[in-house]
């Protein structure tokens, strides 16, 4: 298992350029498997959740060929299985999003329970309830068997405004006879870039970018070819890092037109960017300080669905406020096992209280230093958190378990040295 060694407290300085949008990598793929003619996807982030969903496509048939520079070619004209691998299941929460697909493409398939990040309950109720609406039956024992005749659609009020439930509700919808409305839906860009892939291969989605999506069913899809868009969480994080080591950073092709509600939040933990084109600028020496409520009373800093504040960048969030001037609550209402990292930050020596599972307090400024023998990264962004810590505490820190980082961030220590991070990677013996 690999680790991570920090030496902290330089600034990041230079330029590095966004990779593609992880949660859209990791429902494109499947998406393919509605077309049996080919479809070329570019931008696809090489890390180790988006090798896993092109293992699982491959299992079921689907042929997919690395071109190079983030640009597959993937080639479902025939479907072999519809048994989902469990082993491979089980490593990543999108393979249940391979249900909408198969259900639109064979009619039937067998899937294990999702893995996935431990960060609380993450229930699959919605999907099923969906599916159902849809015309299919669902059996669970010890894993999901999905069965239908042919989906037919209908108008459907997701009880949650899911990410994924909504990704495999319209990649089902898609294929299945007649209007699918789909009210409550997710809008998040992942979801975006999905809607408008489905659209190049010959879909009919209507209401892209809005919690209410129609969905005209066709006969067939067609092959394609899409780009994926930056990563929002990752642009997200490389700003965070850029703030809290004090350096100047520019985040090529970041796409900021998704990051309004983020530069607003920031801007309540006095960090401030520039863009120019398609490009993040990051000024060096942030003012950080927090910007209290109005009476001066302290600020809430809470994750909700899109446009809000993204729960994933909650903990890179916490982080940069560790080094903000001020107090301010963070709630994370979605996931009980979020924060659970918060005690490797205290150890670090940031001022912090954890309320409970799903509120903590910050109290900043807080001088940071190394910790050799109790950093673990237990899920992806609580480990990319400990890496921004790591990056402005004084002295070095080792980070275990990174394999969880890689799985959602592409190179991270290359684009960190890139930018003068003194990281290296080593074999955890």
């Amino acid at each position: 298992m690999d680790r991570f060694i920090i030496q902290g407290g330089v600034p990041l300085n230079g330029t590095i350029t966004a990779s593609g949008n992880k949660n859209a990598a990791l429902k494109l793929l499947p998406a393919c498997l509605l077309t049996d003619e080919p479809v070329t996807l570019h931008n696809v982030p090489d890390i180790a959740d988006v090798r896993t969903m092109i293992r699982l496509v491959q299992s079921l048939g689907a042929e997919v060929v690395n071109e190079g520079g983030g640009t597959l070619r993937v080639h479902a004209k025939n479907i072999d299985s519809s048994i989902i691998d469990r082993e491979l299941a089980t490593q990543i929460r999108a393979s249940i999003v391979l249900a909408g697909p198969l259900l639109a493409r064979v009619g039937y398939l067998e899937l294990p329970p999702p893995g996935g990040d431990v960060i609380g309950r993450r229930r699959v109720d919605t999907h099923v309830l969906a599916m159902k609406q849809l015309g299919a039956s669902c059996e669970f024992n010890s894993h999901f068997i999905f069965k239908t005749d042919g989906l037919r659609g209908t108008d459907i009020l997701l009880d949650e405004a899911s990410v994924t439930a909504t990704e495999n509700t319209i990649m089902a919808a898609v294929l299945a006879k007649g209007t699918t409305i789909i009210r409550n839906a997710a809008c998040e860009p992942h979801v975006q870039d999905l809607c408008h892939f489905l659209n190049t291969l010959g879909a009919q989605i209507e209401g892209i970018g809005s919690n209410v999506l129609t969905i005209h069913g066709v006969d067939r899809l067609h092959g394609g070819e899409f780009r994926i868009g930056a990563d929002y969480i990752e642009v997200g994080s490389f700003i965070g890092a850029a703030a809290v080591t004090r350096g100047r950073v520019r985040i090529q092709n970041a796409d900021p037109h998704h990051l309004h509600m983020i530069h607003m939040v920031f801007n309540r933990l006095g960090v401030h960017w520039e863009t120019d084109g398609n490009d993040v600028i990051v000024p060096e020496y942030q003012p950080l300080k927090i910007v209290p409520d109005i009476g001066d009373q302290i600020p809430e800093i809470k994750a909700q669905p899109w446009p809000a504040f993204p729960s994933d960048l909650l903990s890179i969030a916490l982080v940069v406020a560790t080094q903000a001037e001020g107090t301010v609550l963070f709630h994370e209402w979605m996931y009980e096992n979020r924060f659970f990292f918060v005690d490797k930050l205290i150890y670090m020596g940031a001022r912090a209280v954890l309320c409970d599972p799903h509120r903590c307090i910050i109290q900043g400024r807080s001088r940071l230093h190394g910790e050799r023998d109790r950093i673990t990264s237990p899920d992806i962004r609580a480990g990319m958190s400990l890496l921004l810590a790591a990056l402005c505490a004084e002295g070095t820190t080792i980070i275990r378990n990174v394999a969880q980082i890689d799985r959602g961030y592409e190179n991270v220590e290359g684009k960190l040295r890139a930018l003068g991070a003194k990281i290296e990677r080593s074999s955890d013996d």
